[in-house]
């Protein structure tokens, strides 16, 4: 058993070499290399240059009760089919990262729930060794979808610097990765339950750059305005696309909430703050805390903060979607003129 796990992991440092992450977007068999499980679905498309959103399966096992994710699942990608990409949701199942789940997988996921390990980069490893099941964070989504190709990830929210991470430096492996994987992240901005100024702060010295859709102002998750201004403003897809291209780092762009949909700051404020002290008396901590405020502060609001949070999952999958159409027409656009270079 050991020796079976030390292989797998063996495997595993194989392939999340860099080197190797570009060059086998999936085979015939619907593999990358051995390691990855890519759909049918999606190895077509991404062999055709066609538009992928990469969504993560965090929000389907730990982000809401069942049934309502397996229906918000299903929704989000319908959304990025509608609007002409192909949905690719990644998860970990049985210790075989997968790019690209059937309904059937989508369906175990979420009656699964919080028994599916959370996955961040740094549990990949041990969750494929020890044959898991594991829901992908931002961290773990944004780094398969790099290793095959998806330059596109759609998410609700990402995590952030804790509130009073001066002291715990308890920062999220989301802004570490994005300061080191060339994907565009398209998110509500940062979850409100942290500190909004401090990640803004830290994305910064990551070099990542954060851009703002048709607003000055970095979105804060349930509500459409955070206080902090953002250094760079789109007012389009196109616009997002042209970004997306000339940097290789990762991207963060930050959709607001639709203006219907917003909740009322003091209220989710006040909520916060509550669910915050409750957390330290229970010495919740780690990766547990954030999935234990989330879940406090729909409590404390009367469910409006899930239902905030399923609008804006949508609205970002909408707007994703469109970047990744207009990248993958852009791609295009320059693999035709630079074709037609060569020829003459």
């Amino acid at each position: 058993m050991a020796s079976s796990a030390l292989a797998r992991i063996s495997n595993l440092q194989r392939h999340i070499d860099p080197t190797e992450s570009n060059h086998n977007k999936g085979g015939s068999d619907g593999f990358c290399g051995d390691l990855i499980k890519i759909s049918p679905e999606v190895s077509e498309a991404l062999s055709r240059g066609d538009a992928v959103v990469a969504l993560e399966s965090t929000i389907i096992s730990h982000g809401m009760p069942y049934p309502l994710n397996l229906e918000t699942a299903k929704e989000v990608e319908a959304i990025v089919r509608t609007n002409g990409a192909v949905p690719a949701t990644i998860a970990i199942l049985d210790g075989i990262p997968c790019v690209g789940l059937s309904m059937e997988e989508l369906e175990r996921l979420a009656i699964l729930g919080k028994r599916v390990q959370k996955t961040a980069r740094r549990d990949i490893a041990l969750v494929v060794a020890s044959r898991k099941n594991g829901a992908t964070t931002v961290s773990a989504s944004m780094f398969f979808a790099s290793m095959v190709g998806i330059p596109v990830f759609v998410t609700g929210g990402i995590g952030g610097v804790h509130r009073h991470g001066e002291h715990t430096m308890d920062i999220s492996s989301d802004l570490t990765e994005l300061g080191r994987t060339p994907v565009a992240v398209v998110s509500a901005g940062v979850k409100s339950i942290l500190d909004i100024p401090r990640t803004l702060e830290y994305l910064e010295t990551q070099g990542v750059c954060v851009a703002a859709y048709k607003t000055n102002e970095f979105p804060a998750f349930f509500t459409e305005t955070s206080g902090c201004k953002v250094p760079c403003r789109v007012d389009g897809p196109e616009d997002y696309a042209n970004v997306k291209l000339k940097l290789n780092t990762g991207v963060l762009f930050a959709v607001p909430i639709p203006k219907e949909h917003s909740a009322s700051g003091s209220i989710i404020e006040s909520a916060i703050q509550r669910a915050l002290k409750e957390a330290r008396d229970k010495n919740i901590t780690g990766n547990a805390e954030t999935p234990f405020l989330l879940s406090k502060v729909n409590e404390l609001t009367g469910g409006a903060s899930l239902a905030a949070n399923m609008a804006l999952v949508k609205n970002n999958a909408l707007v994703g979607t469109r970047i990744a159409v207009a990248l993958a027409q852009l791609r295009k656009s320059c693999n035709k003129v630079g074709n037609a270079e060569s020829v003459s």
